[in-house]
């Protein structure tokens, strides 16, 4: 082998080790946590999610006991307060959707942001599940709606379970559970 292409090699192997490192950099992305504890209109504790974001959306751990058993809707509401169990948890106002859509994760005009799939309650008052949503963001990522903007955001749980398309909450019936969305 000449001077030439030895050096030439080297030079190749050189911006190779340095180029790797550097493509390995630009893939690890912050993982933002969230978390919520939730309350019934009684104000007795519920349990927790747990909130993780993705380049893709939000991985979303729930770990709850106490509530009546049966399929119950869940939304992400769009203000982040769950100070008037007695009402209710009105105060939370209606989903998060700054983009105006239809509600229900089957409605061809929808969903909103806040649209998420039912939970099942056990028996025993319990649910430990976990999901993904593509349909909100932590942070706001890809255009996707901003959970933990300037007044967070809340889970609200629903007496019933949500048909998916009915307007404006999918039939799902009065709240009955909240939880704010708080950064970790």
């Amino acid at each position: 082998m000449n001077k030439t292409t030895a050096l030439s090699l080297c030079a190749a192997l050189g911006v190779a080790t340095f180029a790797i490192p550097a493509v390995a950099d630009e893939a690890i992305e912050i993982v933002t946590q969230a978390k919520a504890e939730f309350i019934d209109r009684e104000g007795n504790a519920l349990g927790t999610a747990t909130l993780t974001e993705s380049p893709h959306g939000v991985l979303i751990y729930l770990d709850l006991k106490g509530l009546p058993p049966a399929p119950k809707a869940i939304h992400i509401h769009s203000v982040g307060t769950c100070d008037d169990p007695e009402a209710g948890f009105v105060a939370s106002t209606g989903h998060l959707n700054p983009d105006g859509k239809e509600h229900g994760l089957m409605n061809p005009d929808g969903p909103d942001g806040g649209d998420l799939p039912n939970l099942i309650v056990r028996e025993d008052g319990t649910v430990q599940v976990e999901f993904f949503t593509t349909l909100a963001s932590l942070t706001g990522a890809e255009g996707r709606p901003k959970i933990l903007d300037e007044d967070t955001a809340a889970f609200v749980i629903h007496q019933n379970r949500d048909d998916h398309i009915t307007q404006p909450i999918g039939g799902a019936g009065p709240r009955i559970a909240c939880g704010v969305i708080k950064a970790e």
